[in-house]
């Protein structure tokens, strides 16, 4: 189900570009515009729902979840990955996840930080 109104829902479906770090036919995960450090990752359902905990499925949201956090602690060699399910921004279910570390200008280089990620998923 999509909501032609939702900014998650038109990056699912291509209208909108994203730097994508993982996608299969259920969930999608890719770099935030607004990145708290760099590697900040949004993991979000395909399917438009309101709130993480109305997931038919959660295990598999946090199994994919806890395998993007522990891509970004190889990535970035930093034990300390921070996460926050959040929903008051965009009205559709998503976790934040990223390590703890500095700004330090490099947080924009989106294809960079795509590229070391993905080269540490499992």
């Amino acid at each position: 189900m999509k909501d032609d109104n939702c900014i998650f829902c038109k990056i699912i479906s291509g209208e909108i570009p994203a730097y994508k770090v993982y996608e299969d036919d259920q969930f999608l995960a890719f770099l935030d515009i607004f990145p708290r450090a760099p590697g900040h990752v949004q993991v979000i359902p395909k399917d438009h729902m309101r709130f993480v905990w109305d997931h038919g499925n959660i295990a598999s949201y946090f199994e994919l979840v806890q395998k993007i956090a522990r891509a970004l602690q190889k990535a970035y060699d930093h034990e300390l990955v921070r996460s926050q399910v959040y929903g008051e921004e965009v009205e559709h279910a998503h976790v934040w996840l990223w390590p703890d570390l500095p700004n330090d200008g490099s947080e924009k280089d989106f294809e960079t930080h795509v590229e070391k990620i993905k080269a540490n998923l499992l």
